[in-house]
């Protein structure tokens, strides 16, 4: 019996001595992986801050260069969109002098500066120049084309227009140069109009807001013959080429390229004296002569459209605009903006500003015996004091000996 009772308490030591050795073993390898990975996260922090180095710099340089990426990103990504516009070496090729970019669509929004009355309505494309040279790009995201509007106006002088690219397709995400192609009809010489409409979509089949862009131009067709005195007629503004017609310069057309060619063209009776210089009439000024100068000054608000012409504010008439349409004059600085309507400074009421309004008070309580100030504070009227006015300055009485 007593062997017996020997035998289960040395197995109980051993079993026990058993448990805490695998515990012990258990502990001592947690705090070898804990450490491991302190020190792991130490030298990805170091390699992150220096930039890395070695086998481990990937981490870090990797790091980095997603904060540059994302850094680009931001800065270019009004450059990274949707564009369209007229190309420099086309606009230099009409006037002889780089205007910048003239943009249908510009970081995605439809822009109106090739719709504008000043730059197509005068515009006519020279006889010299046979196609018009645009550049696009969608950047980022992906859109597609479709122009589905080529046709001119008058078939006798100007067939329909071509393209150097096909009418469908997708826009090209990188800047890329295609050409519209403007082949004039026959021996028939004069001004055609043509079309061009442009349709734009995203890949969901969504419409780009403003599209379809409708676009019209005119365009001078010339026949002319080779000429013999070509080499003494083209003077200095062209050349004789081999089919003895001359070929100009940029910024001069005509037979014998004697004209200057001004893109917008000038407005006004201006007259194309230069390629891009305009000379204006007596009146006029501005690059297009677009500006009228007036002798006398337009009056109340008034501004000068056109020679001696002013363009008059609301509620005022005449060549200076000097007759205010208020039969009877607005008061109290109201301003006349109809027939014997005034507009009204705050706190007046009335056609004619008549009227005075009590103004809301400012301050917190009322001013009992005053009245309320901008700076919030009780002004006090004679013989009341305090904060609100509302106390009475006592008066003493005279003593009589």
């Amino acid at each position: 019996m007593l062997h017996l009772t020997q035998t289960r308490v040395i197995r109980w030591f051993y079993l026990t001595l058993l448990l805490l050795l695998l515990c012990w073993n258990s502990l001592i390898e947690c705090r070898k992986q804990h450490t491991h990975t302190n020190e792991a996260d130490r030298e990805l922090t170091s390699f992150e801050e220096d930039g890395g180095g070695g086998g481990g710099g990937n981490i870090g340089n990797g790091h980095r260069r997603g904060h540059r990426k994302k850094h680009h990103h931001r800065q270019h990504h009004e450059d990274n969109q949707l564009s369209l516009w007229i190309n420099e070496q086309q606009l230099n090729m009409l006037s002889g002098f780089a205007h910048g970019r003239i943009y249908a669509i510009e970081n995605g929004e439809v822009l109106n500066d090739l719709r504008e009355i000043n730059i197509y309505k005068y515009l006519i494309i020279p006889a010299e120049v046979n196609y018009v040279n645009f550049t696009w790009k969608s950047g980022s995201r992906k859109y597609f084309y479709h122009f589905d509007r080529l046709q001119t106006l008058d078939d006798n002088i100007l067939r329909a227009p071509t393209l150097s690219i096909k009418t469908k397709g997708r826009i090209p995400a990188e800047e890329k140069n295609f050409s519209i192609f403007l082949p004039c009809a026959g021996n028939n010489s004069g001004t055609a109009m043509f079309n061009i409409g442009l349709s734009i979509q995203n890949r969901r089949g969504k419409p780009l807001p403003g599209t379809p862009i409708r676009l019209n131009f005119k365009k001078e067709c010339a026949h002319r013959g080779p000429d013999p005195e070509c080499n003494l007629k083209c003077g200095d503004n062209g050349f004789c080429n081999h089919h003895k017609i001359c070929q100009c310069k940029a910024g001069y057309t005509g037979q014998y390229c004697q004209a200057a060619f001004c893109f917008p063209q000038c407005l006004n009776g201006g007259n194309c004296t230069a390629p891009s210089v305009c000379t204006c009439p007596d009146g006029y000024q501005g690059t297009q002569c677009e500006g009228g100068i007036c002798t006398e000054k337009c009056l109340n608000g008034g501004k000068c459209i056109q020679k001696d012409k002013c363009q008059c504010s609301k509620g005022y008439y005449g060549l200076r605009c000097e007759y205010s349409k208020c039969v009877i004059p607005c008061k109290n600085g109201g301003r006349c903006i109809g027939t014997n309507i005034c507009r009204c400074p705050s706190g007046l009421l009335g056609n004619h500003c008549e009227i005075g309004r009590r103004q809301r008070s400012t301050c917190r309580r009322p001013c009992k015996h005053g009245v309320c100030m901008p700076n919030k504070t009780c002004k006090c009227d004679p013989g009341f004091y305090g904060q609100y006015c509302n106390a009475r300055i006592k008066k003493h009485r005279k003593i009589h000996r």
